[in-house]
């Protein structure tokens, strides 16, 4: 088990959620479904989303981040920012979307069958599907673009290479570990209706995260300077 003074933490989480509210005025929280690729987006980023009905309650009022995420970890990945929050978002048009292509999609779906009892022998399994498999899957890709897509959330723009080194990884990296309450004292726990709750994951469920990845890591307090750095450069830049 990894601790960390709970002291030290709350400290860090409020200062994360103050640069959160410096991000947000910077550029606005907007709603998923609201995106479009002819919006203006960085080549590289890192995104913040929050949820309905999910809100802090031991580091301050307001929303909570429920799932923190970038792209192009690997190297000479070509993935934009845009590219990776459209997997999430779906298809417009049918309202459907490719669990498969993204992890954030596949894991809420999961949840949603166990809330509602629903069955979907095929969800998740795979890496590919023939299309009488997708046409089965639609109603539940439906619901989880709905669901996904009013998700508010927050996006950083962080102009580096591709590869697991780089300092999106490391302000992903060191957000979820800071966020997470996997295996040490709760500090703004889900609300008791949580869909994250239903998950068959137990990394979600008592991470309090639509994450898997670094839930069970120690943050570095130093990823809140950079973190500083790149809002105010971001700002300067408007």
């Amino acid at each position: 088990m990894n601790l960390i003074s709970s002291n030290r933490r709350i400290d860090d989480l409020r200062a994360f959620y103050d640069l959160m509210e410096a991000l947000s005025r910077v550029n606005s929280a907007r709603a998923l479904s609201e995106c479009t690729g002819q919006m203006v987006w960085p080549q590289r980023g890192v995104y913040f989303f929050m949820e309905s009905g999910e809100f802090r309650s031991d580091s301050g009022n307001g929303p909570r981040i429920v799932r923190v995420g970038t792209h192009a970890l690997k190297a000479d990945s070509r993935t934009t920012l845009w590219t990776r929050l459209s997997q999430h978002r779906g298809t417009p048009v049918s309202g459907g979307g490719n669990h498969r292509g993204s992890i954030f999609r596949l894991i809420v779906g999961t949840s949603l069958l166990a809330r509602d009892g629903m069955s979907h022998p095929t969800w998740g399994k795979g890496n590919t599907a023939p299309k009488t498999v997708r046409a089965e899957e639609i109603s539940l890709e439906q619901k989880v673009t709905d669901l996904i897509g009013a998700m508010p959330f927050l996006w950083l723009s962080v102009p580096d290479a591709s590869g697991p080194e780089s300092l999106r990884g490391v302000i992903e990296r060191n957000s979820i570990a800071l966020l997470s309450n996997f295996e040490r004292e709760p500090l703004d726990p889900p609300s008791a209706d949580w869909l994250g709750r239903y998950s068959d994951r137990d990394r979600i469920r008592r991470s309090g995260l639509w994450n898997s990845n670094h839930v069970d890591e120690v943050h570095n307090s130093e990823f809140l300077k950079e973190l500083e750095k790149i809002i105010i450069a971001m700002d300067n830049n408007k």
